[in-house]
């Protein structure tokens, strides 16, 4: 008899959890969530106090037990994702998977290596976990319009990227053949690399053209980069007003296989992995 129910409350007992850590449409999803962004939200802001020198002096003990406190907090968080979802090692190699990793080594590892600034890094990459949580409803909708925008628009984005690239070699070859040494021009990539300043209107000022035919050309690439920053903005805008014509909408359902995310509201299959979704 307890035979036969112990896989069923197993399974039971997986999906439980599986609802409340990877759905958000569930009141219990939706707690999970928000506590769980407002530990990533305040992991960071001791990262950033941390590395205020005197504050790290004062409340060092604080910080280092608050680190451990929120480090075991994500470890049960990716060993419980790990157990809910049906193919573990799907998770463990997926993007949000990696992150979440690396997200939470930093202080196993400080165990090793002492002052390693690299572990700063590594838990400032929590921030990135944000985007999971964001899958509230009233999110979600929004976020994969912009998905598709942005997935739409790729092919346009490359090769504008790619004329960018031709357009500040070409212009950076010139300045190099008519400015001098002495204005900073020494060599072909020191004058694209000003070029890129230049057309993004950046402007740092470490490198600068003399002569006035230098100033002239710098001056048609400062112009040339107000037009050029209006065009992928153009771009996606375009795209996201197109996926929001088509009227469709998404819901926060997770694949329990594959744990993709962002399906359509009357979806039954995953996009990704085909499997059967809860």
């Amino acid at each position: 008899m307890n035979t036969n129910k112990s896989p069923t409350f197993k399974k039971d007992w997986r999906h439980r959890l599986y609802v409340i850590i990877y759905e958000a449409d569930t009141p219990s999803g939706k707690l999970f969530d928000v506590v769980l962004l407002w530990v990533i939200l305040l992991s960071v802001v001791l990262v950033m106090l941390e590395s205020v020198e005197e504050y790290n002096i004062q409340y060092r003990n604080f910080f280092n037990v608050a680190e451990w406190v929120i480090t075991v907090l994500f470890t049960i968080e990716y060993v419980a994702r790990i157990i809910a979802v049906r193919q573990p090692m799907r998770y463990i190699f997926s993007f949000y998977g990696l992150i979440d990793f690396l997200s939470t080594i930093p202080k196993y590892v400080s165990l090793l290596f002492v002052g390693t600034l690299v572990l700063v890094a590594l838990r400032a990459l929590r921030l990135l976990r944000v985007f999971r949580i964001l899958k509230l409803h009233h999110y979600v909708g929004e976020s994969q319009f912009l998905i598709q925008a942005l997935r739409a628009s790729r092919t346009k984005i490359t090769v504008f990227l790619f004329a960018i690239v031709v357009i500040c070699i070409v212009l950076g070859t010139v300045m190099y053949v008519v400015e001098d040494r002495e204005s900073g021009f020494t060599s072909i990539p020191k004058s694209i690399y000003w070029a890129i300043v230049t057309l993004t209107t950046v402007g740092y000022g470490d490198i600068a053209p003399q002569s006035t035919l230098g100033q002239l050309i710098a001056s048609f690439i400062m112009i040339l980069g107000y037009a050029i920053i209006a065009i992928p903005t153009g771009i996606v805008t375009s795209e996201l007003t197109r996926s929001q014509q088509l009227g469709q909408t998404f819901n926060t359902q997770s694949c329990p296989t594959c744990s993709a995310e962002g399906h359509r509201a009357d979806a039954r299959h995953c996009y990704r992995c085909g499997n059967p979704l809860e």
